[in-house]
């Protein structure tokens, strides 16, 4: 968890969920408190997202129950996206201080999109928050088959869990990296995210389902989010819409610095605005060439480069 929620100040507290300018506060003494923001914090959220679920804010109670937000702490890190505006660009916050992003795909039924975990892994790169990868549904090919199709991720420095929900195989083990961090699940539709949740903890998976569909994408939907405690210690919150975060304020010459089997060969191309497309004494290219560089991380990052969505 962030390193402020080492504070015992009682009136400091978690933002657990928002809706509508409504702030569900839990508050260091175990109450949960709704709360508004204060005034001049109004004023600033023109700009941007002034609080968000994952926020340690300071709260004044008042007589009714409810709470006044005071104060906001400084965020560790965001899960964030810049949208240009008609006032400049405004600073949308999905989820605040995260302790790391968890990217949940099967190994089969779905076919692992490899592409989409690449796009989840550049947004990791970029926004500095720690990744970890479960391959979830094993038991449908096996230990050996999973290991070679998520072989990619573990030398460039990403984790991969083996789980499957349908036998418990390593779900204790997934509890244990939840367990006292607050945790951005991710992931494609169908691969299980709510079956592991549901055996991590019962009913948790239901829980996230249901507040998914109240916040779905109708035009007159009410956009909620929350974050759901663990037995034990910590939150998960669930990102359905991490895929349409998208890269809207990443230009494409950054990439390159969001791959790290590419980023390091970066300095040894011949020209200091190499595209690693077309230019004659790409380092890039050529460890592609040597074997070096997975063909596949190659050809995500030049989709990503022009902008082609992730579809296989």
């Amino acid at each position: 968890m962030s390193s402020f929620s080492a504070t015992t100040d009682s009136s400091w507290g978690q933002v657990v969920r928002a809706q509508s300018g409504f702030y569900t506060v839990r508050m260091r003494g175990g109450q949960s408190v709704v709360c508004r923001l204060r005034g001049r914090l109004k004023k600033m959220h023109r700009q941007g997202d002034v609080v968000a679920v994952g926020d340690w804010v300071r709260v004044t109670l008042l007589s009714d129950g409810s709470g006044v937000i005071e104060a906001v702490a400084p965020r560790q890190r965001a899960l964030e996206r810049r949208a240009p505006t008609a006032r400049g660009t405004y600073q949308q916050v999905l989820l605040a201080n995260p302790d790391q992003l968890v990217l949940v795909f099967a190994c089969a039924q779905p076919e692992p999109r490899l592409r989409m975990l690449d796009r989840f892994l550049v947004i990791a790169e970029k926004q500095q928050i720690p990744a970890l990868i479960v391959a979830n549904k094993v038991d449908l090919v096996g230990l050996e088959r999973a290991q070679e199709i998520f072989s990619i991720y573990p030398p460039l420095g990403y984790p991969v869990l083996y789980t499957s929900a349908k036998t418990g195989y390593r779900v204790a083990e997934l509890k244990a990296h939840l367990l006292g961090k607050l945790s951005a699940l991710a992931g494609p539709s169908g691969v299980g995210k709510s079956s592991l949740l549901n055996a991590i903890q019962p009913e948790l998976g239901l829980a996230v389902g249901s507040v998914r569909e109240k916040g779905g994408k109708g035009r007159h939907t009410t956009v909620v989010r929350q974050l759901f405690p663990l037995e034990g210690g910590g939150y998960v919150a669930d990102m359905p819409g991490l895929r349409t975060l998208a890269l809207w304020d990443t230009q494409p010459e950054e990439l390159d610095g969001y791959f790290p089997e590419i980023r390091d060969l970066v300095s040894q191309c011949q020209f200091n605005d190499c595209t690693h497309t077309t230019e004659p004494g790409c380092a890039v290219r050529e460890a592609v060439a040597q074997g070096k560089i997975h063909p596949h991380r190659y050809e995500s990052y030049l989709r990503l480069r022009q902008g082609e969505e992730d579809d296989e």
